[in-house]
């Protein structure tokens, strides 16, 4: 997930503004982190999650590589071991640790990382008056950068706690859980035929716009902005939720093979798949330890083929990328359930409204949209250039944000991207149809 690096408008808001949302942005994840142990934040589930302790040293090494040390003649390296350490996967910036193993390295300390962390905040901050626009164009690409490993903080941690028979709770649930509060106003999602029992939403019709458009900030993949061509089609008003799921399984939707794409019923039966993860005997896992299912909130941590089974089930399909956004569009992407501060994170059921519900936050939506380069895409020069373009390969496009998206950080044309096996991120889905 990347960033466009125009370095003409790099300041969005000016130096003041720029350096209070790296300040706020730095002390999110350090909140996020707080309830861990050190042997919490080392530990690692499985090669695609990465430890807590990773994640707030990487997103580290990425202002001190890129603004300081590009940028800062003065500065040197907190510790020159750390870069071999904490990159991820940019290759310019040479040789690194496996990514398989990260959850080996238990040193440096949390201490010791939360240290370099303190160095590097202070460095930048003291910096950045006197930086070139380049560099303030980085810091913002380090805060969007950092807002990504926020989430993917909280998912690996999410994954990681469930793979403990305690169950622990990063967070205790709030006092009235969420779903507890919107049971009374929200619809149930109890109707035998889902694609029946949903609200539809004509989408828009012929030649579109899509890609980003505007002075903010937008990565790499986003653009260049372009047209293309919508048949006559129709959103669900709302994502599939938890109860429709249910019916789903008991329909024998995990055994019906014509439900399925080939390489999705490989999968199902490699992976003896029989509900999305961290479902159990009616209850599900959460960062507050295991709860009820919520039968009205947004079914999630499901893969793209799953989302593809049940839109086949329900007689429907996924929505295009450009379709979603297209209905996107006109609305506040700073709306709905999305990350403000450390805490319970959870997808909710909403209150019934009208119009498309829930199209930010909540839950990733799958599209059947391959992750591809837009025309006339070109990646960034330098090691920054690695951040998208090389990972648009087998993957596929959803759209919205989740729970645990910082708020701020989504938009219509936001392109996030995971393979369609993957389910450990807050993923869920709407439906589509054509008309």
């Amino acid at each position: 997930m990347a960033s466009r690096i125009d370095v003409s408008s790099a300041s969005l808001s000016g130096v003041s503004d720029l350096a209070r949302r790296f300040a706020a942005t730095r002390q999110l994840t350090l909140d996020l982190a707080a309830p861990l142990s050190d042997a919490d934040v080392s530990a690692q589930s499985m090669p695609d999650a990465s430890p807590a302790k990773w994640h707030l040293a990487h997103t580290t090494w990425f202002f001190e590589t890129f603004v300081l040390r590009d940028h800062q003649p003065s500065y040197r390296l907190f510790d020159d071991r750390y870069p071999y350490l904490f990159n991820s996967y940019y290759e310019a910036e040479g040789p690194r640790h496996a990514r398989a193993r990260r959850g080996l390295l238990t040193r440096p300390s949390l201490d010791q990382v939360r240290a370099w962390r303190d160095h590097v905040d202070a460095a930048v901050q003291a910096a950045l008056p006197g930086l070139p626009p380049a560099a303030h164009a980085l810091i913002e690409l380090g805060i969007q950068h950092e807002q990504q490993h926020q989430e993917l903080l909280l998912t690996d941690i999410k994954h990681l706690f469930a793979q403990n028979p305690l169950g622990p709770a990063l967070w205790e649930p709030e006092p009235r859980f969420a779903f507890e509060a919107a049971r009374s106003s929200a619809p149930s999602a109890s109707a035998p035929d889902p694609a029946g029992a949903l609200t539809w939403v004509t989408g828009a019709e012929g030649i579109v716009a899509v890609g980003h458009d505007g002075d903010g900030f937008a990565f790499d993949c986003e653009v260049p902005r372009f047209s293309v061509l919508l048949t006559p089609h129709a959103l669900a008003s709302r994502p599939v939720t938890n109860g429709e799921w249910q019916q789903f399984i008991a329909d024998g939707g995990y055994r019906t093979a014509s439900l399925w794409l080939s390489d999705g019923w490989a999968w199902v039966q490699a992976q003896d798949v029989d509900a999305p993860a961290y479902w159990r005997d009616g209850r599900c896992f959460t960062l507050s330890g295991w709860r009820e299912i919520d039968p009205d909130a947004p079914v999630t941590h499901i893969s793209l083929f799953e989302a593809d089974a049940f839109a086949a089930w329900a007689g429907a399909r996924l929505p295009t990328e450009h379709e979603w956004e297209a209905a996107a569009a006109p609305l506040d992407p700073a709306a709905g359930q999305q990350l403000d501060a450390a805490g319970p994170v959870q997808p909710a059921a909403q209150a019934a409204a009208t119009g498309l519900q829930q199209m930010f936050g909540s839950v990733w939506e799958w599209t059947g949209s391959a992750y591809r380069p837009y025309p006339g895409f070109r990646p960034a020069p330098g090691a920054v250039g690695e951040y998208n373009g090389k990972f648009m390969s087998g993957q596929f496009v959803l759209k919205g944000g989740s729970c645990a998206t910082p708020r701020g950080h989504a938009r219509a044309s936001y392109r996030n991207f995971f393979y369609p096996h993957q389910r450990w991120q807050f993923t869920g889905l709407r439906l589509a149809r054509d008309l």
